[in-house]
């Protein structure tokens, strides 16, 4: 395993490992309620620990930060969770342009930095 392959493992793992903390402490217990309406932040979120970074996200990936853009939307009530998949499809670009309409960003379906700061705010 090279350098950078090793790095990602850790990286990953001490993702998880964090992730696995907060669940057992009781912080993050699960996906959003389903009573929720449509846009709003409700109380309790699911932990999205696939990819913490900001690189650009686009139509036709697949892959780690594809599943944390699909979170993090699931969480904010803009895609269901059965369509978190790690492929950005469809779907996931109609949810991305929603979320970037409704916070006042370009709606290019494109989760570029200011994309993703507005997901994590």
């Amino acid at each position: 395993m090279n350098a950078n392959a090793l790095s990602h493992v850790l990286k990953r793992t001490a993702v998880l490992t964090a992730t696995a903390g907060l669940l057992t402490a009781g912080l993050l217990t699960g996906p959003a309620s389903a009573d929720s309406p449509a846009g709003s932040r409700p109380g309790t979120l699911a932990a999205c620990a696939y990819y913490n970074g900001n690189a650009l996200t686009v139509y036709g990936q697949r892959g780690d930060r594809v599943s944390q853009v699909q979170c993090l939307l699931a969480n904010r009530r803009y895609l269901p969770w059965g369509d978190v998949t790690g492929y950005f499809g469809p779907k996931t670009r109609a949810a991305v342009k929603k979320f970037q309409s409704r916070h006042h960003l370009t709606a290019n379906g494109k989760v570029d930095k200011k994309t993703w700061r507005a997901l994590y705010a």
